[in-house]
């Protein structure tokens, strides 16, 4: 009841709906469409009565199980042509006469809007403040350039006096048809609105109307969207192959929302974040974090901040957020819902933990390079070992290849953390076919143009193997040693670790493989044949399916509580 009328809420749900067969009765994200609306209607905190006019006895009884009282209509009255004044009209006359009272403001609730909110049907009760008023209907802000057609004299004419950005049109309202509130003595066969009608304005995301396959598939993404926070970093010390999975992984949550949360004192990480215009919130330290963590309340989090603790994850967990963890061989792993690591390819035991290259996402510029094309001679090598080289393969490669008598480009691509720059550029500026740079945004075209690759056992190992480019590796530690991707059977050369090897021994790799033709493409096949652009939705079914368990223990745990 509100300001002592008495509120009915009427959801017509008739059985031969055409464009979605038996469409009230069909799971929405495992729920009958109906009981969508049934439920909003009931968790107003102003409505007295919520009935379901219908003429299927399958639907009745759905609606009864959700909880709505139901009243049956007529095959009159449940035919294709006919409008809802008259259903309507005759569901609040014979739930009138079931109450031995009369209602003051009936609603139309339509069950095909199951995204409405019943603080939304509450804003729209509210508006009966105003004694005045007679109806009140749910609106969507559409404005758009529109175009209106003269019949008379066959011709286009658009609806706008001046071509202006949307954002700067006038608000143009379109109905979304979820709720049509109105006085009772407005109802009737014919009608249901009085001649004083306002508004209630609902998102774009509440105005979903199933009408087809289309919507419905919409509304069932809407339903299935979570929150999901990403708590990454990034710095000279860090780099930055942490914050671009997480960027490309956010990419792909087209139906989620994302909040990104990043330590302040990594300005790297926030304006890397802030550029790809992404949400973030910066905080300063672990109590900052978990504070907005709390506000936002997301359904999941990630970290991908290497080792946690399990003081901090443990705080995750007592709030709830299902935890994913990326690269973690912290304390804090243990009891993380999931930790991927994409680097190892060994079988830890932990039932939590999932290892291996089909795990790694790839930045979204090699989705869209071709696989590389092996020639006859090497025109051009490429000399990248990643964000530290603290032994200095760059130079010791770059010396390595100048003895021999190859003639071609050479393009080094250092790291941000790569100390000694300026005396790199100084000893080779003379030599022309060397070309220097540093942290380029386009790592992809360096690997396509280049014929042969020098690197170490890294991240950059997968996005080499996904365009097929013949590698030498050289291991910098026991750590890349473990990375054991890198080897012959995926197109990989190995030379393991880099620091025991004589420059000797890269000059007669080298040149075994510059005038090998055959090995060459055998290593470029080899790399083609692992599939590498399948690493977000390998992550995601992963997740799917952890978080249906978690899901389903909560619901156990709170059954049996």
């Amino acid at each position: 009841m509100f300001n002592n009328n008495m509120i009915l809420v009427v959801i017509p749900a008739r059985g031969g709906s055409k464009g979605i067969p038996r469409k009230n009765l069909r799971l929405l994200n495992n729920k009958p469409l109906i009981s969508y609306a049934i439920e909003t209607a009931k968790a107003s905190q102003y409505v007295d009565d919520v009935v379901v006019t219908t003429d299927d006895s399958q639907i009745a009884l759905i609606a009864e199980k959700f909880g709505a009282s139901v009243v049956r209509r007529s095959k009159e009255l449940a035919t294709d042509e006919i409008s809802l004044d008259p259903v309507i009209h005759d569901a609040m006359i014979q739930k009138e006469k079931q109450a031995f009272d009369e209602y003051d403001i009936i609603i139309t609730l339509q069950p095909t809007s199951p995204l409405i909110q019943s603080e939304t049907l509450d804003k729209a009760i509210e508006k009966f403040e105003d004694f005045s008023l007679d109806s009140v209907i749910s609106v969507v802000d559409d404005r758009h350039l529109s175009w209106g057609y003269d019949e008379k004299n066959h011709r286009y004419f658009p609806n706008y006096i001046e071509r202006v950005d949307k954002r700067s049109l006038p608000k143009s309202f379109r109905e979304t048809g979820a709720i049509l509130a109105t006085r009772r003595n407005f109802v009737h066969v014919d009608s249901r609105l009085g001649t004083n009608i306002d508004i209630v304005e609902v998102s774009r995301e509440e105005s979903v109307n199933i009408e087809n396959y289309e919507d419905w598939w919409i509304a069932e993404n809407y339903l299935q969207k979570k929150r999901t926070a990403i708590v990454v970093n990034a710095s000279d010390d860090i780099g930055t192959s942490h914050i671009n999975r997480c960027l490309s992984l956010a990419s792909k949550l087209v139906f989620h929302d994302v909040l990104f949360l990043i330590d302040e004192h990594h300005q790297l990480g926030v304006d890397i974040v802030d550029k790809n215009n992404f949400s973030y919130k910066a905080y300063e330290d672990e109590g900052d974090l978990l504070k907005y963590l709390i506000e936002y309340n997301p359904q999941i989090v990630i970290n991908d901040i290497l080792d946690t603790s399990e003081e901090y994850v443990s705080a995750l967990k007592n709030e709830g957020y299902f935890v994913v963890n990326f690269e973690d061989l912290g304390m804090g792993s243990a009891i993380a819902d999931i930790v991927f690591d994409d680097l190892y390819e060994h079988d830890l035991g932990e039932q939590n933990v999932f290892t291996g290259h089909k795990y790694f996402i790839l930045k979204d510029e090699f989705y869209y390079q071709p696989p590389k094309i092996i020639t006859n001679k090497v025109n051009r090598v490429l000399i990248a070992f990643g964000q530290f080289d603290s032994s200095n393969f760059t130079e010791k490669v770059i010396d390595a290849i100048l003895t021999t008598n190859y003639e071609g480009r050479i393009d080094v691509v250092l790291g941000l953390d790569y100390e000694g720059i300026e005396e790199l550029i100084s000893k080779y500026e003379s030599n022309t076919l060397i070309q220097i740079y540093r942290d380029v945004p386009n790592f992809s075209e360096f690997i396509f143009k280049a014929d042969l690759i020098f690197t170490s056992p890294n991240k950059s190992m997968y996005e080499i193997c996904s365009m097929g480019v013949p590698t030498i590796c050289l291991c910098k530690d026991d750590r890349d040693v473990s990375h054991v991707f890198a080897n012959n059977k995926n197109g990989f050369i190995n030379l393991g670790l880099g620091d025991v090897l004589e420059s000797q021994d890269v000059v007669d790799e080298f040149v075994n493989v510059v005038n090998d033709f055959d090995l060459r493409m055998d290593l470029h096949k080899k790399m083609l044949s692992i599939d590498l652009k399948n690493g977000f939705e390998n992550i995601l079914a992963v997740i799917e399916e952890e978080y249906r368990k978690f899901e389903f223990n909560k619901g156990l745990n709170q059954v049996l509580s």
